[in-house]
């Protein structure tokens, strides 16, 4: 089975966003390019937990840049996202889901960092990941009822 170069590139950039330590500090920006993340997120009754935010990326992005979330809770790590940017200068709206299957959140408090960020591979199937912008913060999970 033949896997093209850019979902390897993408599956490995979403492995590595699971691994990835929070150690930028709050509404870190870069060259124009910034990220934040609101103060609170959802978690719904059917099992999943969705945060949202803003970000701006210049058109001189490197292309697949995309918006990985890292969410901590009591020890429980949870990394998701994956949403691709639009990277035209203009701030937009995001959000990242994911569903809790595999492990407890409960309302209260909480760590999330979301980062811009892009994967390429360079010779040798060595992955170079670059983040544009990161930030943290501590939020609060509520849950939505609907």
């Amino acid at each position: 089975m033949r896997v093209s170069t850019r979902r390897l590139a993408v599956t490995v950039l979403s492995a590595l966003a699971a691994a990835t330590v929070f150690t930028t500090p709050a509404g870190a920006r870069s060259h124009g390019d910034e990220i934040s993340v609101q103060e609170f997120g959802h978690l719904s009754h059917g099992g999943r937990v969705t945060l949202f935010g803003t970000y701006t990326c210049r058109p001189s992005s490197p292309r697949g840049v995309q918006i990985q979330v890292t969410l901590v809770q009591d020890g429980t790590r949870l990394g998701f996202g994956g949403e691709e940017a639009v990277c035209d200068g203009y701030e937009h709206d995001w959000s990242a889901s994911a569903p809790l299957d595999l492990v407890h959140l409960h309302p209260g408090a909480a760590g999330a960092e979301a980062r811009l960020q892009s994967a390429s591979l360079h010779s040798g199937f060595t992955l170079r990941v670059s983040h544009l912008a990161k930030t943290e913060r501590e939020i609060r999970l509520e849950e939505k009822h609907h």
